[in-house]
């Protein structure tokens, strides 16, 4: 079964310090999208942090991705990331939890 990780990304300096290098940060997420490997990522709201969802082989995985994050590498944000098994999803889920990374 593959296993979804929920990234949340906890801003460490100022919105105006995060948003400078939010291209960076954005073209980097699409880099895992065009991979297959994200599902899903924007900001929380209030603006003091993100949140990305996406399928890693597995946890190290996870944070090797988080750690080459423009944002992890201009010390802007922190991860936390959590594993879960998605035993109940929606059908359109389907076709990303089985596809090849």
């Amino acid at each position: 079964m593959t296993h979804l990780f929920v990234c949340l990304v906890h801003y460490t300096k100022p919105l105006e310090e995060v948003l400078a290098k939010l291209e960076e940060h954005r073209a980097y997420l699409k880099k895992g999208y065009d991979k297959g490997i994200l599902l899903a990522s924007g900001p929380r709201i209030p603006k003091d942090g993100g949140i990305i969802i996406g399928k890693f082989s597995n946890k190290n995985e996870a944070l090797s991705f988080a750690e080459a994050d423009p944002f992890t590498q201009y010390n802007l944000a922190q991860y936390e990331i959590l594993e879960f098994e998605p035993i109940l999803h929606a059908q359109i889920l389907t076709d990303f939890l089985h596809s090849s990374m």
